[in-house]
């Protein structure tokens, strides 16, 4: 009888063994269940702790076993799903998936001080004749200020620089009950003055002074104290320069993040101490 061979796994930094069947040749349930069960007994034997099986959606009929084995959900993307299994005794310290959303809200003013504001064909806001501020949600690897820039460029076709993030609220259990939604209210400078709005998301959209933004009757109802804390913020950056908020800090050695700190120290940091706030990727 041949001898079964181990899951072709890695060490990680923390004890585990991470095992990625997205580039290997199919097998049957059968194969996998015995190559599982050897492979479990050989790393627990090794003191292993965290077993992570990353599995492809073409082998998807071999979730159950690795279920059946004591495997749970992790999280799943479109192409794959990935599992996890603790080998020493409770508690697990394997780290849960993320739980936390990062949303943009985009203030945009242009060169006359009025305000980009749209109205939008679904979601909360349907059907109710307020006027918000673009938003969107950022994509994995893209920076606040980058996601803030694009999103008003695909609802509105409005070109902007982005100027400085004014705020940021934090609100839980708000994406299907199980998430943390971080929300960062940030200013852009319109470059360009015609609107064209994305028509499957945006019903209207246009120039609106930010005064009448700021005071319409949705804003002073109780329950909606967020939407006018918000309105405020940007109503106050309109009327003085008083207020500063965080601006992105160049760092020549850098390439996968951004940083922000208060406005004023991040131009003294870019060497531009007597220019308004510029954006820059890091």
């Amino acid at each position: 009888m041949d001898e079964i061979s181990l899951l072709n796994g890695v060490e990680d930094n923390h004890g585990g063994i991470v095992v990625n069947l997205m580039k290997v040749k199919p097998m049957t349930v059968d194969e996998f269940d015995s190559k599982l069960d050897v492979s479990l007994k050989a790393w627990k034997d090794q003191g292993k702790k965290g077993i992570w099986i990353k599995l492809p959606s073409e082998l998807s009929s071999l979730v159950n076993t690795a279920l059946k084995r004591g495997f749970t959900y992790h999280h799943a993307e479109n192409e794959y799903v990935m599992l996890t299994y603790w080998l020493p005794e409770p508690p697990s310290t394997l780290p849960a998936n993320a739980s936390h959303r990062i949303g943009i809200g985009a203030f945009v003013l242009n060169k006359n001080r009025e305000m980009l504001v749209v109205q939008e064909n679904s979601g909360y806001f349907k059907n109710t004749g307020v006027w918000k501020v673009p938003t969107g949600t950022i994509k994995e690897g893209e920076g606040i200020w980058a996601g803030a820039v694009r999103e008003v460029k695909e609802e509105t076709n409005i070109e902007t620089r982005f100027v400085e993030i004014l705020a940021f609220r934090e609100s839980h259990k708000a994406v299907w009950q199980r998430k943390t939604d971080i929300f960062f209210i940030c200013e852009l400078e319109a470059s360009t003055l015609e609107i064209t709005k994305q028509d499957s998301e945006i019903f209207a959209a246009k120039w609106m002074p930010v005064e009448e933004y700021a005071n319409q009757p949705y804003h002073a109802k109780k329950e909606n104290e967020m939407f006018k804390l918000i309105a405020n913020i940007c109503l106050k950056r309109w009327q003085e320069k008083g207020y500063t908020g965080f601006s992105t800090v160049l760092a020549m050695n850098s390439s996968k993040g951004s940083l922000y700190c208060n406005a004023d120290h991040a131009n003294l940091l870019n060497g531009k101490p007597d220019q308004d706030s510029t954006s820059t990727s890091i």
